[in-house]
């Protein structure tokens, strides 16, 4: 193939952070060509993800400019490897959080390639084994190992299942490793964001007993009536927090403010698990807390490829759907103030089909 017409084939339309004002506007970027084991996929939609607000605004001091965003990626396949065979021109793909791994480890062998001894290589602003720096969703189209790519059902609507690569993975996967699928249990969820509102879908789908904590008095109707939680609590009334004590089973924490532990960790039962799935300053506990209702406190991330497959796969058997707000990726810099300051019901996700021109 002329060079020529490669790099014709291979440009692709972005919008990027060009410095830490985090501003993103239209870019152009190349990608790779496609190997014997890739997937190449035209983008449909990308959700917004707070990883997003973090590498554009260089909150970690490690962002490589110019910076394109986004992990929650869903698709339409193009472009096939000769040594691809899950996937064919047309069918309907996800791209998550990471890209690529070691493939070796004994974490790559068990399908857990997000626990990668060598390190996952994400899939925006990270290193790929080529040396070349990750460009993510906010795109066109974008080229990755048949591994790291994700079959969505054809029946499953592509802007739906975007938020499922990231924000749905990250709860779903610690609530199956610590066995929170169990009807008839209970479980509390801290923060009612992308996240917490799908801690509260699965928890539902699973049978379990949801009790939802937020600080804003505004979200209570719609945790209970939309998203059909069981129980709305205020975390700072003192009252409704003491008359839980020791009652539920589980906790999933998807809030990253700073906020204090051990009011919520009293309200486990004996042997209760709290899973910690947000990233706050720092951790606080009670020793007592943990040691005399002898809890468990476990931190997650997304997922393997093998369980977010099967998250996937979930979804769609049980009908979930995260609740999202679809914008054209002209007004993603709005959407990312705004999921800044919270003011989102659940995800945004970009409609890259119809706005990326």
């Amino acid at each position: 193939m002329s060079s020529s017409s490669e790099s014709g084939e291979n440009e692709c339309m972005c919008w990027a952070a060009r410095d830490p004002s985090g501003l993103l506007s239209p870019h152009t970027i190349t990608r790779r060509s496609v190997t014997n084991d890739d997937v190449s996929l035209k983008i449909t939609h990308c959700g917004v993800c707070y990883a997003d607000v973090i590498w554009t605004k260089n909150q970690h001091g490690d962002s490589k400019y110019p910076l394109v965003p986004g992990h929650e990626i869903a698709g339409i396949v193009t472009k096939v490897g000769s040594n691809v065979h899950r996937f064919k021109v047309g069918d309907h793909v996800g791209v998550g959080t990471y890209v690529n791994s070691c493939r070796e480890c004994e974490y790559c062998n068990e399908g857990q390639e997000v626990n990668c001894a060598k390190g996952q290589v994400f899939t925006f602003n990270g290193i790929d084994h080529d040396g070349s720096v990750t460009k993510g969703g906010y795109s066109s189209h974008i080229v990755v190992h048949e591994r790291y790519c994700y079959n969505i059902p054809v029946d499953y609507p592509l802007e739906s299942a975007a938020p499922l690569l990231c924000a749905g993975i990250t709860v779903y996967a610690p609530m199956m490793r610590h066995h929170m699928n169990q009807p008839g249990k209970s479980l509390g969820v801290i923060g009612l964001g992308g996240l917490g509102h799908m801690a509260v879908k699965f928890g539902k789908a699973f049978g379990l007993s949801v009790t939802v904590f937020s600080t804003s008095i505004s979200k209570k109707e719609e945790a209970l009536s939309l998203l059909g939680a069981n129980n709305f609590v205020i975390s700072s009334d003192h009252d409704q927090m003491k008359a839980l004590e020791k009652s539920l089973d589980f906790i999933i924490d998807t809030a990253s403010g700073d906020h204090a532990f051990d009011p919520y960790m009293s309200l486990l039962k004996i042997a209760g698990t709290y899973v910690l799935v947000g990233f706050p300053r720092e951790i606080k506990i009670s020793p007592a807390n943990l040691n005399l209702g002898m809890r468990m406190l476990a931190g997650s991330v997304t997922g393997g490829t093998k369980i977010t497959q099967e998250m996937i796969d979930f979804c769609a058997a049980h009908k979930i759907y995260p609740n999202i707000e679809v914008i054209p990726i002209q007004k993603v810099n709005e959407a990312l103030e705004r999921v800044v300051k919270k003011d989102i019901k659940y995800r945004f996700v970009i409609d890259i089909k119809n706005s990326l021109k």
